[in-house]
């Protein structure tokens, strides 16, 4: 039996789901009932669960378990609040710190060895350059300024927390370093420093199809190292599998994916053929996001893990086939009450 903490998120579903099609039972946890009901309608155990909340650990199984995978959390793209106004430092501590322990003291008085979570590629920021592959080895090095800065605060601290429950208590945990993951999922909108904007991939797809220009801004060879959903949730389960599986994982396509390359591929596989869209280039607007590119060869040692999905058309071409199958519109619908 494998416990998925935060499954209601587009990667818990995807996750959840390649768990299933492997025959292994699944409890899935999360806060939203509706999509409680989408767990359980795909083959899993549905839990309400708030990882804040210890009392309700006590709904879980205390036999039987062979692994956690943790994924439930608070990110920036979800939060409402503008920190030049308000601060919610406290509510980062307290999901992503406080709700980890309370996990690990689930999985510890359980003597359950496995738990995988996921943290966040910006820890090493000010590290990131074009065509050089960081390793996990990279040291931390992030901005403490920003709307993601105590968010990447939050997510260090609860992996050291995680590092000293298996070095104090022997636990096998582990942690996925993601960066952007792209699949069908709640991406319309994201909230930057409490501000809701449409999304840029969304922006891309919508103008695509009605023919409209898209436009790039500041260096259209900007390229970076994004994961597909699918190879996350096949990362997951083999990860679990394997022994060796311990500390720190980059979890990324481990290829430079080229910013027009990715325009093109959208323009290709959404674009009306009769009125295809052109490639407007805007040097004079600025792109905040710099290249990065990570060293994938610690997960492929361990747990045998080479992502599918390393070409962005690729990936375009799936998630049309998955938008077009509605397999999660509920997911979406969910996401868009916010």
């Amino acid at each position: 039996m494998i416990i998925v903490i935060g499954a209601t998120g587009f990667i818990g579903m995807y996750t959840v789901e390649k768990l299933l099609n492997e025959n292994k039972k699944v409890i899935a946890t999360g806060r939203n009932k509706n999509l409680g009901t989408v767990l359980e309608n795909m083959g899993a155990e549905f839990v309400e669960l708030d990882i804040t909340n210890k009392a309700d650990f006590d709904k879980l199984p205390k036999d039987g378990v062979e692994g956690v995978i943790l994924l439930a959390g608070l990110l920036p793209a979800n939060v409402k609040v503008d920190i030049d106004v308000d601060e919610n430092a406290d509510d980062y501590i307290n999901v992503n710190v406080i709700g980890t322990i309370n996990v690990l003291e689930y999985c510890r008085k359980n003597k359950i060895k496995k738990l995988i979570s996921t943290s966040s590629y910006a820890d090493v920021f000010n590290s990131w350059k074009k065509g050089v592959a960081l390793t996990e080895e990279e040291p931390r090095n992030f901005r403490y300024i920003g709307d993601h800065a105590v968010y990447v605060i939050s997510k260090n601290t609860a992996n050291d927390i995680m590092e000293y429950y298996s070095q104090q208590h022997g636990m096998q945990c582990a942690t996925f370093r993601l960066p952007p993951v792209y699949g069908v999922g709640p991406h319309s909108t994201i909230y930057v420093n409490g501000k809701k904007y449409k999304s840029g991939i969304q922006t891309f797809i919508e103008n695509a199809e009605a023919g409209k220009d898209i436009e790039i801004w500041g260096d259209p060879h900007i390229a970076r190292d994004i994961i597909y959903v699918k190879d996350v949730a096949e990362a997951f389960y083999l990860a679990l599998q394997s022994d060796k599986t311990y500390g720190l994982y980059n979890m990324t396509s481990g290829t430079e994916l080229d910013l027009e390359e990715q325009v093109k591929a959208i323009i290709e596989v959404f674009g009306n053929a009769q009125n295809p869209s052109k490639i407007v280039y805007r040097p004079d607007k600025p792109n905040n996001t710099p290249s990065f590119l990570f060293d994938m060869s610690k997960a492929k040692r361990d747990f045998g893990f080479e992502p599918k999905y390393t070409s962005y058309k690729d990936i375009m071409i799936d998630y049309k086939k998955e938008l077009e199958l509605g397999r999660f519109d509920k997911l979406i619908s969910e996401r868009e009450k916010d």
